[in-house]
């Protein structure tokens, strides 16, 4: 039996039937609301004019992100809170301080861009709570927002105003009461149109769906399965939903069950959390990817276990996971089975998956005092761009000597994979110039990269080496570099 859609927006609960599973929240705004301040740019989540704030309640908390709505479902709002630019406006008619520190700061000039702005920035103006934002976090908040009139300064000048002005508060209390009402304890099955929709909310519901329903599309962050939708217009007839299951949502230290802790994060941690976590234990290895993966957004909408699980072999997880030595954890219902992430990739697009498993978790060493660990991106823009090199090396080292190298590259084969002539070029030798020119050299018989829109097949060739030359100027052991910048080694 379908259920209805149920969301709170506009002060009151929405509810949506009849409407595709597949309908974006973008076109249920504008097409069935007539909420047109909501803007389609990309319909790829890269532009940020759709962008949208969603609440959840999280442990009796509402939760506020600002995702891109363009490539978000409309099933998965239920239970949730919708923002839009149409919400900002005060009681009385006033702007919002974030509506009105644009119009000061003459951050708006041909006004496509400007509702996805306002969105982002009220995203941010909730968390800082009247504090001024560092730059740092402005360009974080709106590295999803692209703009192609202002040059951004004005607007960075907004995102400093909007806290200077009279402050408007928001009712989280009474919006935490709104979604408590709405939520639901067990699997609902929303149907429309010959296509179906199940949310489970344990973990043995997913597992039975899964069993019951092989062929059906996971469904997580939807930040790639949108895409399918949006840009290769597929028809997906069954979707199970993940965002539900509260199981999949925890971070957990595991230190008794390995010969070293790890991290486990499950699979329905959005990547924003996952980075922060991992940022707390690995903060200079991590701190640059996580705010270069993506955008804002999309770390709020994606979650990592979605990343692994899609297993692009451009994917900027999986070289630093599996070089750290990281597990994949699957489940079914016959229980868990745990591989190491390295054999989980197969070939492009590939994995060993066995029928009705899906990834519950990821498990993530923690550092060790004589593992030297970096991670490098190379991208034709410093924010939200996809890599045409991702380099992770993780060396255990004993004084002078690499006792056992990890090398794992995304970007230069048809998955995620480790460089097995360079390590055994490596291992057992002297950390020295002689061992690395002859590991640069090896890396030519492990990997033939492609020619692509991103990059050549000799760029990622040579610059694949410059990384692991840069990682050597950072680890050797008089290492007289080690805190120099030595970007230009990476595309020399």
């Amino acid at each position: 039996m379908s259920e209805p859609i149920r969301f709170y927006f506009r002060g009151a609960v929405h509810e949506v039937q009849g409407a595709d599973t597949t309908q974006t929240v973008l076109q249920h705004l504008r097409e069935d609301l007539h909420c047109t301040g909501t803007k389609e740019g990309c319909a790829e989540g890269d532009c940020g004019a759709c962008t949208v704030v969603v609440g959840s309640l999280v442990d009796g908390k509402v939760e506020l992100k600002a995702v891109n709505s363009c490539i978000q479902l409309t099933p998965t709002l239920d239970g949730k809170a919708l923002f839009t630019v149409e919400d900002l406006q005060q009681p009385n008619g006033d702007l919002h301080p974030v509506q009105q520190a644009l119009v000061e700061c003459h951050g708006s000039q041909c006004g496509f861009c400007t509702p996805g702005f306002a969105m982002s920035l009220w995203g941010m103006y909730l968390k800082v709570e009247g504090r001024t934002p560092e730059r740092k976090e402005i360009d974080d908040c709106l590295s999803g927002n692209l703009c192609r009139c202002t040059g951004y300064r004005p607007i960075i000048d907004a995102a400093r105003r909007m806290t200077e002005l009279p402050a408007v508060d928001f009712d989280t209390t009474g919006l935490a009461e709104q979604l408590q009402a709405l939520k639901r304890d067990k699997l609902s099955t929303y149907a429309a149109n010959g296509q179906t929709f199940h949310a489970p909310r344990t973990l043995e519901e997913l597992a039975q769906l899964r069993a019951e329903h092989p062929a059906a599309t996971l469904l997580a962050g939807s930040t790639d399965v949108g895409l399918w939708i949006t840009k290769q217009m597929r028809a997906l007839t069954d979707i199970i939903y993940l965002g539900h299951v509260e199981a999949l949502k925890s971070v957990t230290l595991d230190a008794a069950s390995h010969d070293r802790p790890m991290l486990e994060i499950g699979a329905g941690v959005a990547l924003d959390e996952a980075y922060g976590k991992l940022c707390e234990y690995y903060p200079a290895e991590l701190s640059e990817l996580r705010q270069r993966f993506a955008s804002l957004p999309i770390r709020n909408a994606g979650t990592l276990g979605g990343n692994v699980a899609n297993g692009s072999p451009i994917g900027d997880s999986m070289p630093w996971m599996i070089a750290l030595g990281s597990e994949v954890v699957l489940h079914s219902a016959a229980g868990d089975r745990t591989l190491p992430m390295d054999a989980f990739y197969l070939d492009y697009m590939k994995k060993d998956m066995r029928p009705g498993e899906f990834v519950r978790a990821v498990r993530v060493p923690l550092p060790r005092a004589n593992v030297a660990f970096r991670t490098y991106k190379l991208a034709k823009r410093f924010d939200q761009d996809i890599s045409a090199v991702c380099a992770a090396y993780a060396f255990e080292l004993d004084g002078g000597k690499v006792v056992d190298a990890h090398i794992c590259y995304g970007g230069m084969a048809g998955t995620p994979k480790r460089a097995a002539q360079a390590e055994a070029v490596l291992n057992g030798r002297v950390w020295s110039e002689e061992a690395l020119a002859e590991a640069i050299a090896a890396l030519a018989q492990d990997y033939a990269p492609l020619t692509d829109m991103r990059a050549s097949s000799t760029y990622r060739m040579r610059t694949a080496q410059n990384l692991l030359r840069r990682f050597w100027l950072e680890t050797r052991i008089d290492a007289p570099l080690a805190n120099a910048d030595v970007n230009a080694f990476a595309a020399a």
